[in-house]
């Protein structure tokens, strides 16, 4: 048989993809390693086989909502108020499990059990943990959180533009948010703004579908995370009541706790962003035939799949350890900083080998390769740059603030 004709081996003698090569899921529990195959099957059966056509089409699949409800995953790492509590390092695998199929899923679900549930469980009385946690656990409300604005992202500790005024029993909010991911169709979101009598930041609570002056608008064209909805709020003269303002919010410092617990699970989504892309291009390379034999064999390619693996290794141990951490109440706002900005330039880095290693066929949806590439770029930025939380780091390391 002529080389260039040869068959590629037989796929029962081959390994299957395996980015997991420490075994860092043995540090789980047997319920908790039940729970995560369960949240892979449905991301694997239900998720995988239609994400390519809604990414394609900037849209986002309400079909999968009830088997997502039916994981009862929501409120992961918050114990009571009918959350699914559980420790935040199970959370942090979770929200790994969900990215290694689509970035986008877990995104939605990052904002809605993370930002938004967060606030509320983080910032909120115990009346509002009351009314607000339980729908939102059981999906019946999603959750949105408006932080960034349109001519303020990394400056929002100071610089927030979208005001907050006081009248009687309730708020007056205006101003804009971008970026807000969920907004477009959920239920509530979390509106972060500058209270004009105090200049400190507070956040409220905003019913989207029934508060006079909200209007939520899809940001089109995006390149990135296109199944993810992302809304611009503009917020006119919208009347909050006070029992809708989060009771235990008084400034950019509560505000900053919600952020350090996400940033985490931002490095943990960055983890499975890489999971997906070295999986998706190992398999690619074991039935790819050049030469009459499969790219697997060449020595190039398993110099470049070695190194997209250390890199998922060391990153998959760092945030390991920095969820640990967290659960052991020693997380600080540089530790979360760190596993961000590190993680998430692996990211970059692994799937950007996995690109080059299919060669043109890695622009294409068709291999998933392309949409991790593309998915990875909003992962990068969004909590945080890299230069801002490098800075965090910076001035936890120096003792000296290097912000302008």
């Amino acid at each position: 048989m002529p080389q260039a004709l040869k068959k590629p081996l037989p796929a029962a003698t081959l390994p299957e993809p395996n980015s997991d090569f420490y075994q860092i899921t043995d540090c789980l529990s047997d319920a908790e390693r039940a729970k995560l195959k369960e949240v892979r099957n449905f991301m694997e059966a239900k998720v995988a086989p239609i994400i390519n056509k809604f990414w394609e089409e900037d849209a986002f699949p309400f079909d999968l909502l009830p088997g997502i409800r039916d994981l009862k995953i929501a409120g992961l790492g918050y114990e009571g108020y009918g959350c699914a509590g559980g420790s935040t390092k199970f959370t942090g695998f979770v929200a790994m499990e969900i990215a290694r199929v689509d970035c986008s899923c877990a995104t939605f679900f990052g904002v809605h059990s993370g930002l938004a549930m967060g606030s509320i469980f983080l910032c909120g009385s115990e009346e509002q943990k009351k009314h607000w946690l339980p729908p939102m656990a059981r999906m019946e409300k999603i959750g949105s959180f408006g932080l960034t604005e349109p001519e303020v992202g990394s400056g929002a500790s100071g610089g927030l533009t979208t005001t907050a005024k006081r009248d009687g029993d309730t708020w007056i909010l205006n101003g804009q948010k971008k970026w807000i991911g969920n907004a477009t169709w959920g239920d509530i979101t979390i509106i972060w703004a500058r209270d004009v009598a105090d200049n400190q930041v507070k956040g409220f609570i905003v019913e989207n579908k029934t508060t006079p002056g909200f209007k939520a608008e899809k940001i089109q064209h995006k390149m990135a995370l296109r199944v993810t909805q992302n809304a611009l709020i503009t917020l006119d003269n919208c009347r909050i009541p006070e029992e809708n303002r989060l009771q235990n919010d008084t400034s950019f410092r509560d505000t900053a706790r919600v952020l350090r617990m996400t940033r985490a699970f931002v490095a943990w989504e960055s983890v499975g962003c890489m999971m997906g892309a070295f999986e998706n291009a190992l398999a690619y390379t074991q039935k790819r035939m050049q030469f009459g034999k499969p790219i697997a064999s060449f020595q190039l390619v398993q110099d470049l799949l070695a190194k997209m693996l250390g890199n998922i290794t060391a990153c998959q141990c760092l945030v390991l350890r920095l969820s640990e951490m967290q659960d052991a109440g020693k997380l600080k706002d540089e530790h979360a900083s760190l596993a961000k900005a590190f993680c998430t330039v692996k990211m970059r880095e692994t799937v950007g080998y996995a690109r080059e290693l299919l060669g043109a066929n890695g622009i294409l949806l068709d291999h998933n390769i392309g949409r991790f590439v593309a998915d990875a770029e909003a992962l990068y930025s969004y909590e945080g740059t890299r230069e801002m939380n490098t800075l965090i780091v910076g001035k936890a390391i120096t003792g000296i603030g290097a912000f302008v």
